[in-house]
């Protein structure tokens, strides 16, 4: 048995049906992108674009320390900054007691709620 009649009965049938072929192989590749395409997309908009828009408002936040805002670390140390530098901050956590920081080490700023709202939400 050879398998060269087999060859040539492959290669003219697919000689006869190729410009018809050629849109059909077009839209099988198109067919196949387009949910991968879906996939990066949702990808996207659900996971790296909320990252990103985190990262601008921690990037935002830490910029905007000044002297006497109430911080917490990212180690959940409680305190007043004294000063800041480039890159770090110095923060008060008790009477004689200042440890110094990367800006990065900073997880928030506490802001108080004054003491009419608090009673309002109680009520």
């Amino acid at each position: 048995m050879s398998f060269i009649p087999i060859l040539l009965t492959t290669a003219a049938g697919g000689a006869q049906g190729q410009g018809a072929d050629q849109m059909g192989a077009f839209g099988g590749t198109f067919g196949m992108l387009v949910p991968l395409i879906l996939i990066f997309a949702i990808m996207y908009f659900l996971m790296i674009r909320p990252q990103q828009k985190k990262q601008k408002e921690t990037q935002k936040m830490i910029d905007a320390l000044k002297k006497g805002d109430k911080v917490v670390t990212i180690g959940g140390i409680h305190g007043i900054v004294t000063s800041t530098k480039e890159n770090t901050i110095v923060i008060k956590v008790d009477d004689n007691t200042k440890i110094e920081f990367n800006r990065t080490a900073i997880a928030s700023v506490v802001t108080d709620k004054p003491a009419s709202e608090s009673k309002s939400e109680t009520e």
